[in-house]
């Protein structure tokens, strides 16, 4: 009887202590287990040691990913890893965005950003206005505006907003007119009045500065006149800036629903700071106009 005691006393003891044990590991495990990693707390912009917030960003070379160049440094700072996609069209970086695999692009303005969602589906939404490039018109075979002889070819970009914009600074400087009401959508078809019959060249944005030497004159993009190395001391003439800076400012875009994310805010912030404003009036001076 004292051995059974025994064994019986035993075994109320060994179970006793499992039970205790069990209870203990029970309330380790009950922590939920993002409380205990530092990394998945960890808000933008702190710069504690640990993995970088990644930032996917896609732009043309000049000036936007130049701009970026410097912003990047800023956001490294936080703790942020911005990553510059390059880009040489229109398209893609706008789709890429939409489909996710950038969480942001600068290269466009407003107007034509509106256009493309219009036209393509897309939910592309400015997070900020960054800087205007006023448009102009550069010398090819011509050297002058009065020097355009009848039948002279002209080159002007064919995406819907910018041939727009080209068509109206041609009907600014008095060689043609467009239909009334024409607008922001107008193409070579609202033409109404082209007494010396121009020829004109809708071309792809990018191959404007390529074959500039194959027309008379062109109507380029800013960025693209960047890229090729023409400064504003080679335009034949530019559009009004107090007319074209709001419809045509350039933006960060990104897809709808992601405005508030914090590393988009900071992008923002960084993108619209002394630093950059700085930076663009020393490359560029009156080629890109800080709009903040």
């Amino acid at each position: 009887m004292k051995k059974i005691s025994k064994f019986l006393a035993l075994g109320l003891s060994l179970a006793l202590s499992l039970s205790l044990a069990a209870c203990g590991n029970g309330t380790q495990s009950s922590t939920p287990p993002d409380t205990q990693s530092p990394e998945s707390t960890q808000p933008v912009g702190d710069s504690k040691p640990g993995a970088p917030i990644v930032i996917k960003v896609g732009a043309t070379p000049a000036p936007h990913a130049a701009v970026l160049e410097v912003v990047k440094e800023l956001l490294k700072e936080q703790n942020i890893d911005l990553q510059i996609q390059e880009f040489d069209d229109y398209i893609l970086p706008n789709t890429a965005v939409e489909d996710g695999s950038l969480d942001a692009n600068y290269f466009q303005h407003i107007t034509y950003m509106n256009n493309f969602n219009e036209e393509n589906g897309t939910h592309l939404v400015s997070v900020a206005e960054v800087h205007y490039e006023p448009f102009a018109i550069y010398a090819g075979k011509t050297a002058s505006l009065d020097a355009l002889a009848d039948g002279a070819v002209i080159a002007v970009p064919n995406d819907g907003t910018n041939e727009a914009r080209a068509l109206m600074l041609l009907e600014a400087q008095g060689l043609i007119k467009l239909r009334e009401g024409a607008g922001l959508a107008a193409t070579k078809d609202d033409i109404a009045e082209n007494p010396h019959n121009y020829e004109i060249q809708e071309l792809t944005a990018n191959l404007l500065t390529t074959t500039l030497q194959d027309v008379d004159i062109a109507i380029i993009n800013g960025n693209y006149a960047l890229g090729a190395g023409l400064s504003e001391d080679d335009a034949l003439a530019f559009e009004d800036a107090a007319t074209a800076a709001a419809p045509y400012v350039n933006v960060l875009a990104v897809k709808e629903g992601r405005e508030d994310d914090p590393s988009i805010q900071a992008l923002v912030k960084a993108l619209q700071s002394d630093e950059v404003k700085q930076f663009m009036l020393n490359a560029y001076g009156n080629a890109v106009v800080p709009a903040f």
